[in-house]
């Protein structure tokens, strides 16, 4: 759960599914550790019971705009092909990794995860063919799987418009201005508006047809 309306949405199908959730958001180094308190306010709004923030310091691999110095590139062509450098390397490798290791514990076959293989960056680790490889990992790399369980990786947003995803969420009734998607926003934390996050987010409210709560408080 990181706190921008992706993974709000996908908690709340998932919740409106049946399932008893529990939340986690890693501390990466990000820049745009606002998340954070975002992750809290939606676990909260969700009436989500456990929320484990776990601290896992990517900043020593750097290698993206989100753990460096490097400049988080504002006013791109979202329909560019190249892979931007708020790529974070491995980085929903590495997600899912911690929240399979958790799951065991937990004695949970189910990880839901907010990726999107349509509005979104073009990052390799958002496509349905990571996220079937990872659940072949996931039967092999643990014990559980080893004894005979079968985990299953939840996308529920994986082919949806950003415009679809706010329409489901706004049904469940979120309110989506706990959200924050900015990569690089101000120390007050207001969302710098230029950002592909930012960008698909404005113009998936737009093709929804309704405001951005955010922006309106």
């Amino acid at each position: 759960m990181s706190g921008g309306l992706d993974s709000y949405t996908a908690a709340a199908i998932a919740k409106s599914e049946g399932f008893e959730l529990c939340a986690l958001t890693i501390r990466y180094g990000q820049r745009h550790g606002r998340e954070v308190e975002s992750a809290r306010a939606v676990a909260r709004a969700l009436g989500i019971p456990r929320h484990l923030e776990l601290p896992i310091d990517l900043r020593g691999i750097g290698g993206s705009s989100l753990t460096s110095d490097l400049s988080v590139p504002r006013d791109r062509d979202l329909s560019a092909t190249d892979i931007p450098t708020t790529y974070v390397p491995a980085r929903n490798t590495i997600f899912l990794s911690l929240a399979l290791g958790w799951a065991e514990v937990l004695e949970a076959r189910d990880v839901v995860i907010g990726v999107n293989a349509l509005d979104y960056s073009g990052y390799p680790d958002c496509r349905p063919e990571f996220i079937r490889a990872f659940e072949s990992l996931a039967t092999l790399a643990t014990r559980a799987g080893v004894e005979g369980a079968a985990f299953r990786i939840h996308t529920p947003l994986i082919s949806l418009t950003k415009a679809e995803i706010i329409r489901r969420g706004l049904a469940l009734g979120l309110d989506y201005g706990l959200t924050h998607s900015c990569y690089d926003p101000a120390a007050d934390g207001r969302p710098c508006g230029r950002c592909d996050s930012c960008a698909l987010r404005a113009r998936g409210f737009a093709e929804a047809g309704v405001a951005d709560p955010l922006v309106l408080r």
